[in-house]
């Protein structure tokens, strides 16, 4: 009796068990015609012949939900399959889809990413982000560079607590996004040129290459703190930034990029005193760096001391003489005096006194323009197409009447087409 109404039961599981070969198998090779859509109709349409059998078919089952969502570009389905197939193959103690399950992994990856790219560059930053986000949940060690630049995304998305949540990650996993960079120099050209770290190995073995050498990438956390420090600026919790940047400059106390993290959220919150004593204080750090001092010149300017941001200015030109913006600053600066001369000049009478006095600023007005002058004539020798040196001589020369400059620098900007 016993036997009799057990056999059948045996028969309907081999004939479940044959079921769900089959079935598996026709989804297989639609998979392999590249008939997605069909494959999803018939795999979906045996889930519930799947669920809660053999191990070994749950695997397979997600392993080609995998390999269907991946052809299908559905990068966030295809890698939640794939993390499904491999579970079970763990549970099974089975290894047989693993090599295959990593490969397309990696390849949809590399997929994901360049369409991240794609969306960034067409303004469809949530999708980017998105994109971005699904490949560092693969594997948050390796991938945290794509964090990162998920980060970034929604900044440019204008998403700011999302952009918020991942620099704090960030943050938390002191994540610096360092590389060390390998470089060689060619003895023919005498031109260094940045090589593979496996070629670093390979070229000290050739006489062609000499000068060997390494460095690191510079870190991108004060970038992270002061992006937080930002947002919560933004967000009017000025006392939560504040606390970003002191947290991280006593973790990093001679780190001159935080130190210009401190300065700039400063520079936000409008307090330009404390942003000028923190570039004071960059400076010691960092004594030859031309931007500290150039930026230091754009504040003392602001605060109306002229003489400081002219030395200022003098000096990053002196560090780095072929940074542009110091030199339109240090001309501007010059020139910043001449509307109050223009205005003392329009508010002069007729009388004998008058004229004269109106000879002696036009005269300093004249001496204002001279000054100038080889400022940016220095600056369009490093950059002759520097239009906006280009216009502010042409400017100048017609006001002084110089017709033969005026002419010359009418001409260089018609060769630009302005």
């Amino acid at each position: 009796m016993f036997k009799k109404t057990f056999i059948p039961f045996i028969l309907i599981f081999s004939l479940s068990v044959f079921g769900q070969k089959k079935e598996l198998k026709a989804v297989d090779k639609l998979v392999e015609s590249q008939e997605y859509d069909t494959a999803l109709n018939q795999l979906l349409s045996i889930e519930s012949m799947i669920v809660g059998s053999e191990l070994k078919y749950q695997a397979q089952y997600h392993f080609l939900a995998g390999k269907i969502y991946g052809g299908k570009k559905d990068f966030k389905a295809a890698f939640n399959a794939f993390d499904s197939a491999r579970q079970f193959e763990a549970e099974n103690g089975s290894s047989k889809h693993l090599l295959e399950i990593n490969k397309m992994t990696n390849d949809l990856s590399v997929e994901a990413v360049n369409k991240a790219i794609d969306e960034n560059n067409n303004e469809n930053f949530a999708e980017a982000t998105d994109l971005l986000i699904l490949v560092y949940n693969i594997d948050k060690e390796k991938n945290a560079d794509y964090l990162y630049y998920a980060a970034s995304s929604a900044v440019n998305g204008g998403d700011y607590d999302r952009a918020l949540t991942y620099y704090q990650e960030l943050r938390d996993l002191d994540y610096t996004g360092s590389v060390e960079k390998f470089y060689a120099t060619e003895n023919e050209t005498g031109q260094e040129v940045e090589v593979s770290a496996e070629n670093f190995v390979l070229f000290k073995k050739f006489k062609e290459y000499s000068n060997f050498r390494t460095e690191m990438t510079k870190s991108k956390l004060p970038e992270i703190i002061k992006n937080i420090a930002l947002i919560y600026v933004m967000q009017k919790r000025n006392d939560l930034a504040i606390g970003a940047i002191k947290d991280a400059r006593v973790a990093n106390p001679l780190d001159v990029g935080l130190i210009l993290t401190e300065a700039n959220l400063y520079i936000q919150l409008g307090d330009k005193q404390k942003f000028a004593d923190l570039m004071k204080e960059a400076i010691e750090r960092d004594p030859n760096n031309h931007i500290l001092y150039f930026n230091l010149g754009v504040i003392t300017s602001e605060q109306g001391d002229r003489n400081k941001a002219r030395f200022y200015y003098e000096k990053a030109i002196e560090l780095d003489p072929s940074y542009a913006s110091s030199y339109l600053n240090l001309a501007a600066l010059i020139l910043d005096g001449e509307p109050e001369l223009v205005e003392k000049m329009n508010s002069l009478g007729n009388s004998r006194a008058d004229n004269i006095k109106y000879e002696q600023l036009q005269k300093q007005r004249e001496e204002l323009f001279l000054e100038a002058v080889p400022v940016l004539e220095n600056l369009t020798e490093i950059d002759p197409t520097n239009v906006e040196a280009l216009t502010t001589m042409k400017n100048i020369f017609g006001t002084i009447g110089d017709v033969a400059k005026f002419n010359e620098m009418k001409e260089k900007l018609e060769a630009l087409g302005q």
